[in-house]
């Protein structure tokens, strides 16, 4: 290189921006806003109380929209698999690729978490479904091409159904040149992603494919956000059991299929259970098939079971298990009545096996003729290279007894391992131990040592040891080299524990104390070799995700365990348990790590000589020997190790004094036994106030000053002869007003823990309810087998259940397609009936077209997919439900239809049709909730009807051509009607002829030309129509093509009908002939009356009549004159007649209006009686509210 180095380059210092002007303002000595909100924050402070009062409500606003309403915790100690969507990560989580994908697939992600994964299809029957049981949603967008219409419209599909937990994926981001560009979309992504899902929703990236697969690190890192991400309880779930079947099996006779094929057929369904606990012999709904009973319900082992519950960081191979049978994979499945094993076909493509995991464990089980004892009996071991081989035979023989080895539990002091020691004699027995401790002392690689002992686990481990033993001592000849000591001695001159215990020291113990090992693991972890931080064993603790790397050497361990326990033998494991036991616990108390050594790298040992008299010089001075003061010696002991004892005889007196001091009892020193301590005690805590009686109970607060001198002085007397400094005497007032100011402090204390309530709301004592509600619920059947908690609580969340249904259509079974999912959802007692249902709908903003009443829709409300006629309607100011057309363009309205009984508070969506893939245009065309499950909502429509005068009277007409009979005209007397010109009146009573005719009376004198119109309302039927989506049953490539009952608008487009108008609806040109007006006639006592102006000037004032045209004057003849008044006398009969007949309709028709008068008041009262009641019932909920929301409010009191 020349011994040049190359120049860095300099660091370019900022000229502009925001910190080159605060660097500025610092040198010239300048302050800014902030240096002088921190040298004068009063200046600063807020400046309108109106602003801050703002702030606050916001904030607290915004705090308030995060509570939700707490549900009692349902969740399982064993949780069953959570539900999600994707294809991919099954790899990252179980080592195992799959070809393909069929059905549910789950996995193990975790000690405690399992994964169920289900891909979903474009089809919106499988989208609607997937999003009533996903638990987390991953969403897979091209970033290359940008949102698709599928993934808006199945996010408003979650919305709608309870919105699970979504995450964003966004892939092909390697088409992406210019990182400007990727920059950009992936903003533009994110930003549209969080409008639609909430701000800060999670969204990935995944880069691009190697080799037909994403990149392993980055489907590690989204396979850990999925492995520890929480869920949100959606009520609908936890409300409802479901299952999400995994499998299908059909149970229908065999013979009655061949007799007939189209019969109905008996399968029986598999499957995880989830959400809440599902009786026997109820009632599920299969979305796309139907609603039916169940027959039997039944638990299975668990396929996909979660591992031991053990302190480790990863999982090993073993414990990565993956189960989908429908994809082929699953290894054997244990049923009710038969075992099934998966093995892939012979005529499976070679492609398709390679994919698949190995079966060589499922093959070899299916290939065993011999049994493992058999085995056994006939292997043949070599022990050296060249030498002759044992069986079984020769090992009997040559341990003395046919019968079988006997063996004892020896503990090995330099591994601190329990080890199985064959019995021969004593004299064997010692020589045995020498030849093991020098074993143990002459091999220097102490791992491959070790796993050479573990392997030797079956009977002949103590015969194998002293051949070997005696092999190496004759090839050698020479001692062996002494190791350092890793033991340290003690004061007694016992051997302490090893320096390191012995990590895998547990492969010969027997099963109980392996599992007493794990759960003193869980515990405390006593028997850590302490060879990870306590950092790492947080790490361990709250880390829930798999890591591979540093599980690796822990999965080799637990394999070579596994492997070695298949090799015991069938000892006689359980003699002695008791003593294994208490042996495995002394064990590992003693296999505490020295932490000095850990440490510091060195061990102190203790004295073990006894302690010398102190050296007195001339009587006067004593020699200080630090190294052998108290202190000295109690640091240099490890602490933290224990050594149990096990030659002390608790029975006896003397060891139960020397230990009497240990407890509260005791008398620890001089001045500190209980009885003066329970004395200083009744000084502090002694005075108290009987709040009932009132009496005052005073303590024995005064201690004697010669008992405090008397305590002093054996102190000193006592430190004197311990060599320890004196204490200080403490002032007597000193004392008196801190034992005070503690008092009144803790009376402080109690004070405010018993009157201040703290920050705690309504919310969190409701919170704090339920979790005790919760945990309640999970005590109660804890020590309950399986098969006595079903019987009580139903199959709980969590189990791997088999549901068998009787009566399924056989189309389900021939069009099965495993790539559909099979959901059972249960359903609760009253919603298996159909009935009327109101619901508050909204047309989607971005469905293009308004919905029509009566038009057929297509319904997902809880697990039903339906089609049925809504009827449109919204509520007017008066109360009534008028009937719509058309739904509104941007507001709510009221709908009526005919379904399934649903709980109120449901969501629902709505699209026309599940077939249309092809569509360019957003499918879901409506949402809503459902408000009331009765018909006590009636719809009505408008209804005119038209009449037209053909008698008028001053005011009174004769009205007809709008009804047809008497009676109709009965039933509307009293009502109003209306002219077209505005004038109002009232239906007063029928006429005899024409049929249909009345008398109405109006505000003002009609005219001929009047069109009188009658508006009424007229309650509309809801049709009856619910028709369930079977789109299951359909052949398989079908599936997503059902077709319902149709609109009456697609019916006339396929069948060419043309809507014929009403002719009377068409508009037409209007004609207007000239009216021709009468002339103004103005009487003349009026014509006096007004101003000259206002006189009529221009009329000619008319002329006298000519004699000739005046009429001549009659002179009647005597006949004429008798015939006249005969006729007046008449008329004047006839006149007092009418006069009487007047008079006395006069008198009914005044009787009449006071009878109609008494019926407007009674009217009227009950009327009042009623808004009374109404205004009643208003101001007690009105009430109520208040003292709700008052009941949230945190008291201040």
């Amino acid at each position: 290189m020349d011994g040049k180095v190359k120049e860095q380059k300099r660091h370019q210092q900022k000229h502009s921006g925001p910190k080159a002007e605060k660097k500025k303002l610092r040198k010239q000595g300048a302050t800014t806003e902030e240096d002088g909100r921190k040298r004068n924050p009063k200046a600063f402070a807020v400046q309108s109380a109106v602003r801050m009062a703002k702030t606050f409500h916001r904030s607290q606003d915004i705090k308030t929209k995060k509570h939700h309403i707490p549900l009692v915790d349902r969740t399982p100690l064993d949780p069953p698999p959570i539900s999600t969507l994707i294809r991919c990560l099954i790899k990252n989580f179980t080592r195992q690729k799959l070809g393909e994908i069929h059905g549910p697939v789950t996995i193990v992600a975790g000690k405690k978490r399992r994964l169920t994964f289900m891909e979903c299809n474009n089809d919106i029957n499988t989208m609607i479904d997937l999003a009533k049981v996903a638990d987390l949603v991953l969403m897979l967008i091209d970033a290359s091409f940008g949102f698709e219409m599928e993934t808006f419209e199945f996010l408003n599909i979650c919305q709608v159904h309870g919105f699970p937990r979504i995450m964003g994926v966004l892939t092909h981001l390697d088409s992406f040149k210019n990182n400007k560009a990727l920059r950009k979309t992936k903003k533009n992504l994110k930003h549209r992603f969080w409008t639609e899902v909430y701000q800060g929703a999670k969204l990935f990236y995944l880069s691009g494919m190697v080799f037909g697969e994403y990149q392993t690190q980055e489907v590690k890192n989204l396979g850990r956000f999925i492995s520890v991400m929480k869920f949100r309880p959606l009520v609908w779930q936890t409300s409802h059991p479901y299952v999400l079947a995994d499998r299908m099996e059909d149970l229908t006779d065999p013979e009655r299929l061949r007799t007939d094929p189209k019969c109905d057929r008996t399968v029986s369904l598999y499957g995880y259970l989830r959400g809440t606990y599902m009786k026997n012999k109820g009632q599920v709904h299969i979305p796309g098939v139907g609603d039916f009973q169940v027959s039997d319900v039944n638990f299975l082992p668990d396929p996909c079971s979660l591992p031991g519950a053990q302190k480790k960081r990863a999982l090993n191979e073993k414990e990565r298990l993956l189960y989908a049978p429908m994809a082929g994979v699953g290894g054997v499945v244990y049923d009710k009545d038969a075992v099934y094993i998966d093995l892939p076909a012979s005529h499976v493509n070679l492609q398709q096996e390679e994919g698949r995991p190995t079966t060589e464990l499922v093959q070899s089980l299916i290939d065993t003729h011999a049994t493992l004892d058999a085995k056994m009996a006939a292997s043949k071991v070599s022990l050296f290279s060249g030498s002759a081989t044992l069986d079984s035979a020769a090992v009997e023989e040559q341990s003395g007894e046919g019968a079988g080895l006997q063996e004892t539990l020896v503990l090995d002091p330099h591994t601190q391992r329990e080890r199985r020691k064959v019995v021969f004699n004593k004299g064997e027995e010692e020589e045995e131990e020498d030849d093991d401790e020098d074993e143990e002392d002459d091999d220097d690689s102490e791992d491959s040592d070790e796993d050479q002992e573990d392997e030797d686990g079956d009977d002949l481990s103590g015969f194998l040891k002293k051949a070997r033993a005696e092999s190496d001592q004759a090839s050698q000849n020479v001692p062996p080299p002494e190791k350092k000591q890793k033991l340290e001695e003690t004061k007694e001159g016992g051997v302490e524990v090893p320096v390191f215990a012995d990590s895998e020291d547990e492969l010969e113990r027997s099963d109980e104390e392996e599992e007493s090992d794990e759960e003193e693991e869980e515990a405390g972890r006593a028997g850590d070799s302490g060879h990870c931080s306590e950092e790492e064993e947080e790490e361990e603790e709250s880390d829930e995700e798999d890591d591979d790397e540093s599980g690796e050497e822990d999965e080799e361990g637990e394999k070579e365990n596994e492997e070695e326990e298949e090799e015991e033998g069938s000892l006689r494991w359980k003699e002695g348990l008791q003593q294994k036991a208490s042996q495995a616990f002394l064990r590992q108390q003693e296999a505490a790590p020295n932490l000095r050594k850990l440490v510091y790298g060195s061990v102190l040992g203790a004295e073990t000589g006894d302690e010398e008299d102190e050296e007195e010089l001339g009587g006067l001075f004593r020699v200080s020997r630090p190294q052998k003061s108290k202190k000295v010696t109690a640091d240099a002991i490890d602490c933290s190790r224990f050594n149990p004892d096990t030659s002390h005889d608790w029975d006896l007196e003397e060891m139960l004094n020397s230990i009497r001091d240990c407890f509260v009892t005791g008398k620890w020193e001089e001045g500190e036994d209980a009885e003066t301590l329970l004395k200083q005690d009744e000084e502090l805590y002694g005075d108290f106030e009987d709040l009932e009686t009132g009496a005052v109970h005073k303590a024995q607060d005064e201690v004697s000053q010669s008992q405090l001198c008397q305590n002093s002085e054996n102190d000193e007397e006592d430190d004197e002869e311990d060599g320890a400094e004196g204490v200080m005497k403490v002032d007597e007032d000193e004392k008196q007003k801190k034992k005070r100011l503690d008092k009144k402090r803790r009376l402080k204390e109690r004070f405010d823990a018993e009157y201040d309530d703290g920050e705690a709301t309504y919310f969190d004592d409701l919170k704090e309810e339920m979790q005790k509600q919760a945990e309640l619920n999970r005590a109660e059947f804890e020590d309950v087998d399986d098969d006595t908690r079903v019987q009580y609580e139903g199959f709980r969340p969590g189990m791997y259940v088999r549901v068998e249904i009787s009566s399924l259509p056989c189309e389900f079974v021939v069009n099965f397609d495993p790539q559909y999912p099979i959901i059972l959802g249960g359903l609760a007692s009253s919603e298996g009936n159909v009935g009327y249902l109101q619901m508050r709908v909204k047309k989607h903003r971005w469905y293009s077209r308004i919905l029509k009443t009566r038009d057929p829709l297509i319904l997902s409300l809880g697990w039903r997919r339906f089609q049925t006629i809504p009827l449109y309607h919204i509520e007017d100011h008066n109360g009534r439900h008028r009937l719509l057309k058309y739904t509104p363009q941007h507001m709510h309205c009221g709908a009526s239809i005919w379904g399934p009984v649903t709980p109120q508070g449901t969501g629902f969506l709505a699209v026309q049709s599940v077939s249309d893939t092809k569509t360019n245009n957003f499918r879901i065309a409506a949402t809503g909730v459902v408000l009331d499950l009765d018909k006590s909502v009636t719809v009505v429509k408008k209804l005119k009807l038209i009449g037209y005068p053909y008698k008028i009277f001053k005011n009174t007409s004769f009205i007809k051509g709008m009804f047809n009979t008497v009676l109709e005209v009965a039933k509307f007397e009293g009502a109003s009607v209306r002219t077209v010109s505005g004038v109002r009146g009232q239906i007063k009573k029928a006429l005899s002829s024409p049929a249909g005719a009345y008398r109405a009376t109006f505000e003002d004198r009609l005219l001929m030309s009047d069109i009188v119109f009658l508006r009424s309302w007229f309650p509309v039927s809801v049709p009856q129509l619910y028709n369930p989506v079977s789109s299951m049953l359909l052949p398989v490539g079908q599936k997503d093509s059902w077709a319902g009952m149709k609109t009456l608008g697609q019916l006339k487009h396929e069948l060419g009908i043309r809507n014929k108008p009403n002719a009377d609806s068409l508009y037409k040109p209007v004609v207007r002939g000239p009216r021709r007006f009468n002339p103004l006639h103005i009487p003349k006592e009026l014509q006096k009356a007004l101003p000259f102006k206002s006189k009529p000037k221009l009329q000619q004032a008319k002329g006298k009549v000519p004699r000739d045209l005046k009429r001549p004057s009659v002179i009647r003849e005597p006949h004429e004159r008798k015939v006249a008044a005969l006729l007046h006398a008449l008329s004047t009969v006839h006149n007092q007649k009418k006069k009487k007949a007047h008079t006395l309709q006069h008198a009914k028709h005044k009787e009449f209006l006071q009878e109609k008068e008494k019926q407007e008041d009674a009217k009227l009262k009950r009327q009042k009686e009623a808004r009374k009641k109404l205004y009643r019932v208003m101001g007690q909920t009105e009430q109520r509210k208040q003292r709700s929301s008052l009941k949230g409010a945190p008291q201040d009191d």
